[in-house]
């Protein structure tokens, strides 16, 4: 069950970055050019998604948007689950008072709202996608390195671990050849998991203004283009780029815990004796 929903989320998700990268390469037009002659023009044979105020294809601008929304979600799910696996391993591995702080500054992180410092970070490179990526990735850490924590304290105790103390391993040893492979699983499962988290959170700055530069599209600037548009009867321009951002958020969530399923199956439990 769980591969036949990853074939299929996959599969959409694949033809969701077709699109993003297909079309405005074949397309061979400039999203940023405008025709005010052709504002406006709801969907058609000639306009497929319409047209927003300045008369530029939704077909094409949305596919564009749809490629700068998955480049920063994927930079910053990846930004995101490295520092988490580094904070998760290193806090395991030292023990001890270095894994009570690190934890505590972990809690206090989570207790953060992750949007209030994501704009407060934003707002001091703004316009920057490089700070947009930050804003992501530095606020959505924690859950990765808790689990990463949880599974490398559980590692601690097998047996092959203790030989390997035993045999004189190093920390930077175990860290490298017995932590990190073992977590590795966990690690991917976390940048597919944290995919919408990071679109959402992205699209969200750039509605509120914080986010990327207005001539940049992405799915938030498209959605806060659409406000005005919608109030004079442009319900595409808003109806297409949700459609997409919820398609493809939740295709990416289907992935993620199909691909839990498969790479982490249950474990079986013990029959009593």
């Amino acid at each position: 069950m769980a591969e036949r929903r990853l074939t299929l989320a996959l599969g959409v998700l694949a033809a969701v970055v077709l699109y993003a990268v297909l079309v405005p390469w074949v397309a061979g037009i400039d999203d940023r050019l405008t025709d005010f002659a052709a504002a406006r023009q709801a969907p058609s044979a000639r306009w497929w998604f319409g047209t927003d105020a300045a008369g530029r294809s939704l077909f094409v601008r949305i596919a564009a948007a749809l490629r700068t929304s998955l480049l920063v979600a994927a930079c910053a799910a990846a930004v995101s689950t490295v520092l988490g696996v580094a904070v998760g391993a290193v806090a395991a591995l030292a023990g001890g008072r270095v894994d009570r702080v690190v934890m505590r500054l972990a809690d206090t992180a989570n207790a953060l709202p992750h949007l209030l410092l994501g704009i407060v970070i934003v707002a001091l490179f703004r316009g920057n996608a490089v700070a947009v990526v930050l804003s992501i990735g530095l606020t959505h850490w924690v859950q990765v390195a808790r689990i990463v924590r949880a599974e490398s304290l559980s590692l601690r105790e097998r047996e092959y671990i203790a030989a390997a103390v035993l045999a004189g391993a190093g920390r930077s040893h175990l860290l490298l050849r017995h932590l990190l492979p073992a977590v590795a699983p966990q690690a991917l499962i976390a940048v597919v998991l944290l995919l919408p988290h990071a679109i959402w959170h992205e699209s969200t700055l750039s509605f509120l203004g914080f986010g990327l530069p207005p001539h940049e599209p992405s799915l938030g600037t498209l959605l806060e283009e659409a406000r005005t548009s919608l109030l004079l009867g442009g319900w595409w321009t808003l109806v297409f780029p949700a459609g997409f951002l919820v398609l493809t958020t939740v295709a990416v969530a289907v992935a993620g815990s199909a691909l839990r399923g498969v790479l982490l199956p249950p474990r079986p439990s013990r029959m009593p004796r």
